[in-house]
């Protein structure tokens, strides 16, 4: 707590300093945000009017961050956000209000549309954020709390909605940029867009690669994104999405309480097993609405994700071919009387997925020279030869009433996921496996806007989570074949919440939440299935209670503050698992106890930034991370020190570090663009970045030292 007040009294010590310099300094870019338009929701309206907890990340706030290319960067200003880095690159693992926090890796629990076009997968799981190039993001929209009422079961925790930046007005022009940095980074990224008549067209690709801030932790990747807009008339506008992704990471692996002497350093598996993982993608997408009158319209989106996938371990070399074809579709009706406006929607979300994937089993050179290069030991040992095959149906209804000062906004949705193994090891008797859920999702929130200064709203809505197609084929009882053992988890959540807009001087939302979850999950390991072979249960009830708050002043016109606080209570309320889980000759873990807390939730996460003009050309930004302690083990043993105390210790320090850059804003005729210069965690304060709850002890994932990095930038 004191570095937590320490934090505030610095960075709020700085602005004042900085106030009292210069009252009439050119101006910074400001951004209104009360008519920004939340489309999260798939009903349009104002984010002054919406009707639940919802943050908007800027085009200001994309353009300060310094390597360009982490989620943790973009939405850092973001409240109830939890996001874990796990090798300096672009694998994250991302929770929102503690769902999703037991992930191996990707998103769980929470939806992610990329302009228009579904992440997920249909059980709900995103395997990464990979096909984002934040650079040319335009704004993204975090619903926080379940919205499963709305885009279903992949919903449960809330929505990333981004949207990408669209062409120039005129007919050609481009962006580059390039970015170097600590630990050989590199990035290059290029652009070309523009306005023709009515078509609209942006292409971009870039190119990045690092060494990584630990041992076997680089990583290169390539992106290529196409987008067009086409308008052929006032009623009609098309949207189509190319999108390809070549991403490859090393995986250092966790380290284990011995091994903290050397924190730059890897697992002992992960060099000799070259444990990687590689992705190639490719995806098809259109967004197509067209207006029939003023009171009916309708919207379609229809998209084809086709790749490959590799990954490697101490156990096995998985790879998997994968198809992923879907489309949505969405009617309209806006009926409107006097003050009185009436909107009624209905529609449908379709996925399947189609994966093909075996094993081989790894093994071991331990003379190998570290390089980037693909090669991994695989014998001929086939552990597994199977197809999964799933299918995703939501049915939904949405309402929204409009009355002067008072907003309703209501969902329901039914959704049915079917998974179907296929194991082509064994005899056509038994070679099948399935796995069904279905469940009805709700929703609804009001808003009511006393004063411009202060609106009030609530929600109350439920969450449906089944086991994600990662927690399915990770089988404890074989390499191949279901885990049949889980069960899809619920929960109910209500919040409430206000935020007002002075001006464009100050914006602040405040909320509050409760949410209960029932047959929340845990995760365990099998003794023999080596150190990334992570298995999921369910572990009983949990209970979240968590206040967010976020604040943007604009102190002076040249002189802001944004500033993001968690607080976050979150505990396991009941232990009821299956018999299966307590085998102690076939699991190496307890499940967590009641009381506990979940594992990796600081109860405070602070963020906040300040950003100073002196002159119109120069901006200054300092900012400042505190995150307090954290449970690591979900193992009620572990988390009670039972344990032998020198491999497991549950409970993991917070830290406070601190960041700054300094941007220089230049223009030569045709030409403009920024030449920035930043540091991160300039105190240089050694910390760890996250924790995983791993029966092996191999919990520790350090985050990064002092790391400086270069920014040009060039519009024409």
């Amino acid at each position: 707590m004191k570095n937590l007040i320490l934090s505030l009294f610095v960075l709020f010590y700085v602005t004042s300093v900085l106030k009292a310099q210069n009252e009439n300094a050119d101006t910074l870019k400001n951004v209104t945000l009360q008519d920004v338009i939340v489309k999260a929701n798939r009903l349009p309206i104002t984010l002054k009017s919406n009707p639940g907890s919802i943050s908007i990340v800027t085009p200001e706030m994309i353009t300060l961050m310094p390597k360009t290319i982490g989620a943790e960067e973009a939405l850092r200003l973001v409240p109830g956000v939890r996001i874990d880095n796990q090798h300096g690159g672009e694998r994250v693992h991302i929770s929102i209000r503690g769902q999703g926090i037991l992930t191996e890796r990707g998103l769980r629990g929470i939806g992610v549309m990329l302009d228009g076009i579904p992440v997920n997968d249909p059980s709900g799981f995103a395997p990464d954020l990979y096909d984002v190039d934040w650079p040319t993001v335009k704004n993204i929209q975090v619903l926080r709390g379940p919205a499963a009422g709305l885009y279903g079961c992949g919903s449960s925790a809330g929505i990333l909605y981004i949207t990408t930046n669209d062409g120039g007005s005129i007919p050609i022009e481009g962006e580059y940029s390039q970015v170097i940095g600590s630990n050989k980074f590199f990035k290059e990224l290029a652009q070309v867009d523009g306005t023709q008549e009515n078509i609209n067209y942006r292409l971009s690709f870039s190119r990045e690669d690092g060494d990584g801030y630990r041992d076997h932790q680089a990583f290169w990747g390539n992106k290529l994104y196409e987008k067009i807009n086409f308008t052929p008339s006032d009623k009609l506008r098309i949207t189509q999405i190319v999108s390809h992704t070549d991403y490859f990471h090393q995986n250092p692996e966790g380290l284990n309480r011995q091994q903290f002497d050397n924190l730059k350093q890897a697992n002992p598996d992960a060099n000799p097993f070259n444990e990687y993982q590689k992705t190639n993608r490719t995806t098809l997408g259109l967004f197509g609405s067209y207006t029939i009158n003023e009171m009916n319209d309708f919207e379609v989106t229809p998209f084809y994700r086709y790749w490959n996938y590799k990954e490697t371990s101490n156990k096995a070399a998985e790879y998997r071919n994968i198809t992923n074809p879907g489309v949505s579709a969405q009617y309209n009706l806006h009926l409107t009387s006097g003050n009185v406006m009436n909107n009624f929607s209905v529609g449908t979300d379709l996925k399947w997925q189609n994966i093909g994937m075996y094993k081989l089993q790894s093994g071991s050179d331990p003379n190998r020279v570290e390089s980037t290069d693909e090669t991994n030991i695989e014998t001929d040992s086939l552990l597994a030869n199977q197809i999964i095959y799933q299918q995703s149906t939501g049915l939904f209804a949405l309402y929204k009433l409009d009355v002067e000062k008072f907003n309703l906004i209501g969902s329901i949705r039914y959704d049915n996921i079917t998974n179907e193994l296929t194991d082509k090891m064994v005899g056509l008797d038994s070679s099948k496996t399935t796995k069904d859920f279905s469940k009805p999702s709700y929703r609804v929130g009001a808003s009511y806007g006393f004063l411009n200064e202060f609106n009030l709203f609530a929600s109350w809505s439920t969450g449906f989570i089944p086991p994600s197609t990662e927690e399915l084929a990770n089988n404890p009882v074989g390499y191949s074949g279901f885990n049949t053992h889980l069960t899809a988890a619920t929960s109910n959540s209500f919040e409430i919440g206000a935020r007002g807009f002075f001006s464009d001087k100050l914006y602040y939302e405040l909320t509050g939440f409760i949410m209960d979850t029932e047959n929340d999950f845990f995760r365990f390991k099998q003794s023999g299935r080596g150190n990334q072979e992570v298995f999921y249960g369910n572990a009983g009830n949990s209970k979240r209670y968590g206040i967010e708050t976020f604040i943007s002043y604009n102190i002076l016109h040249n002189l802001s503050l944004q500033l993001a606080y968690t607080y976050a209570d979150y505990r396991y309320t009941s232990a009821t698992v299956d018999p299966v889980y307590t085998d102690t000759n076939y699991v190496l873990t307890t499940p967590p106890a009641e009381g506990q807390y979940l594992p990796n939730s600081p109860k405070h996460q602070l963020y906040s930034e300040v950003a100073y003009s002196p002159i119109k050309s120069i901006r200054i930004t300092l900012s400042g991370e505190y995150q307090s302690k954290w449970a690591i083990y979900t193992d009620a043993k572990a988390y009670n020190n039972e344990l032998d105390p020198e491999i497991y210790q549950n409970w993991q320090d917070g830290f406070t570090k601190f960041n700054a850059e300094i941007s220089y804003l230049w223009d030569l005729g045709v030409l403009n663009g920024a030449l920035s210069l930043s540091v991160r965690n300039f105190t240089d304060e050694q910390y760890m970045a996250f924790t995983e709850p791993d029966p092996d002890g191999n919990s520790y994932q350090p985050g990064p030292g002092r790391e400086f990095f270069g920014n040009l930038r060039i519009k024409f």
